[in-house]
């Protein structure tokens, strides 16, 4: 019998290794300029946050973060509906903009278009709105750029990008980046609405090479691409009153790319311990199932339904877990925060241990 091989995101085109050195190359001239401003203007953070923080004076800071669909965008041209995916530029952004304790308010979008689609533009518009309104954030600006040359899709005359920035508001007191963060704070988790917008090239990969966009699953009540369409969560009304509550949150994290590995994006050294995970949405089962995706690559692409991370002090987790509910979000603990120099993440049910942008058995 032949042995199925495994699917990895390197042969699914993305080499996140050979992504790693060129950003370290881009940031040896690029962040050289944070130091050109210094008092109103300046750079509170450094360079691997979810979010930086621009002095605004008088105690104010401005938080920035940029981002974009990726590739989720190809699966919108293959179901040629496109009314979701600025859903997903808002969520993306805003979802950012909360891990350094600010409020999201306001984002400007840049659209690259091969051909100028007045119905395509409008459908991509519906999208954003929505994701605004969610989000309470206006929606300021943008650029339509038509770049015929430069934008490739799957569907001619449909190729597009979408890329967002946004913009919150934040104290300097108050910016959030775990510098507190004590042995023993507890990890909550908030569910993903499924795939969010990361891994969607490995995704692809493995069910067009399988089956059709359009094939309905059972366990998923729908298309698989109609699945990985489904928008990513917006957590701003929950967090905002986790953070407007008072509650002393250590940390915020988005679990986006690199999944858990996400947790070690702090200024603390410490490590983190999950004990417990919700089962994953089918989404993710079918994914590792068709594809073969071992463990260690499954946890390191996907979000495997949980979306977004908080970490605080034992005695208030159960308030952010009801305050979660009240947005009819579930949230769970996950497990707790050692001492730790190196940074490891253990997820215990999966017998993993994460360093370095890697899972290991």
């Amino acid at each position: 019998m032949k042995v199925q091989e495994s699917v990895t995101y390197t042969k699914a085109g993305v080499d996140t290794a050979k992504v790693d050195i060129g950003l370290k190359r881009l940031l040896a001239h690029v962040g050289r300029s944070l130091t050109f401003r210094t008092n109103i203007g300046s750079v509170k953070l450094g360079i691997g946050y979810f979010a930086n923080v621009i002095d605004l004076g008088q105690g104010s800071g401005l938080a920035v973060a940029t981002d974009g669909v990726g590739t989720k965008i190809l699966i919108a041209q293959m179901m040629d509906k496109y009314d979701s995916v600025g859903i997903d530029c808002i969520a993306m952004n805003v979802n950012d903009i909360l891990c350094v304790g600010a409020e999201p308010i306001s984002l400007v979008d840049y659209i690259a278009l091969c051909e100028p689609d007045p119905e395509l533009l409008e459908e991509i518009g519906k999208g954003l709105l929505k994701g605004a309104e969610i989000a309470n954030i206006t929606i300021s600006g943008g650029e339509i750029a038509i770049v015929k040359d430069m934008v490739k899709g799957v569907r001619k005359n449909r190729e597009f990008d979408l890329v967002g920035t946004a913009v919150g508001t934040v104290s300097l007191d108050k910016i959030i980046v775990g510098a507190n963060i004590q042995e023993k704070d507890v990890i909550i988790g908030l569910s993903s609405s499924g795939i969010h917008s990361n891994g969607l090239s490995l995704a692809r990969h493995i069910f067009l090479k399988t089956g059709a966009i359009d094939e309905h699953f059972d366990v998923l009540e729908k298309t698989i691409g109609a699945e990985l369409l489904e928008p990513t969560h917006i957590y701003v009304p929950e967090i905002m009153e986790m953070i407007n509550s008072n509650l002393d949150i250590k940390a915020l994290m988005h679990i986006t790319g690199d999944g858990f590995l996400n947790l070690t994006r702090v200024k603390s050294d410490v490590g983190f311990v999950i004990e417990y995970l919700p089962e994953a949405p089918p989404i993710f089962t079918l994914l590792q199932k068709r594809g073969n995706v071992t463990d260690e690559e499954m946890f390191r692409v996907y979000n495997m339904g949980i979306g977004f991370c908080v970490i605080l002090p034992e005695q208030e987790a159960e308030a952010a877990i009801e305050i979660a509910g009240r947005h009819k979000v579930d949230a769970f603990r996950l497990g707790y925060v050692v001492k730790d120099p190196d940074k490891k993440v253990i997820i215990k049910p999966a017998k993993l241990c994460g360093q370095n942008g890697q899972f290991y058995k």
